[in-house]
């Protein structure tokens, strides 16, 4: 029975996309999984070698356009579509980490701190933090000053800072308050 893991990263950030991860644990499974939120860095990227290697797994994204067109909700039920999709099968059920999910035509179950409760949603929380992560670590080469290898594009003081002195970017969420705000001065 193929039973699939489904989390997301990126929801809250003010800038980059909102990356969701589906997997399937392996027969065998995986050591020392958890919600990514509470491994070290180095621990989460281990762990995604892991999963990589031994797992079915998928990523999808939805873009900093689709979220400001369709809402950071339905952009991160688009992402978790994309990532299932990804997988290449029919999974017999989905485990979703959270309270809602999307109409899907699979059997899905939202589950209020999953990432903690069941080992393939703590996967892909992994997988999509470091997908996202690894993105956010690409894009602050191409927009330095912004701290985004640092706090992956939230709302710290030093990316609120640099939003004020130079403005936004192009993977800045215009729809989000601080920056649409910013877009007014």
């Amino acid at each position: 029975m193929l039973i699939v893991g489904v989390d997301e990263a990126g929801r809250g950030p003010l800038a980059g996309p909102v990356v969701a991860a589906a997997v399937i644990l392996c027969e065998r499974g995986i050591d020392g999984l958890d919600d990514s939120k509470k491994l070290s860095a180095k621990r989460r990227a281990e762990l995604d070698i892991e999963i990589k290697a031994h797992c079915r797994w998928g990523v999808g994204e939805a873009s900093v356009a689709e979220i400001d067109a369709i809402n950071i909700l339905q952009a991160t039920f688009l992402a978790m579509t994309r990532a299932v999709e990804a997988l290449g099968c029919d999974p017999h059920e989905i485990l979703v980490d959270g309270n809602r999910l999307p109409r899907w035509r699979y059997r899905a179950r939202a589950i209020v701190g999953g990432d903690a409760l069941h080992p393939c949603i703590s996967a892909a929380s992994i997988v999509a933090k470091q997908h996202r992560d690894r993105f956010m670590v690409a894009a602050a080469r191409d927009f330095p000053g912004f701290g985004w290898e640092r706090n992956m594009g939230y709302a710290t003081p030093e990316h609120l800072t640099a939003l004020r002195l130079h403005g936004p970017t192009p993977l800045h969420r215009t729809s989000f308050a601080p920056v649409a705000q910013r877009q007014l001065i």
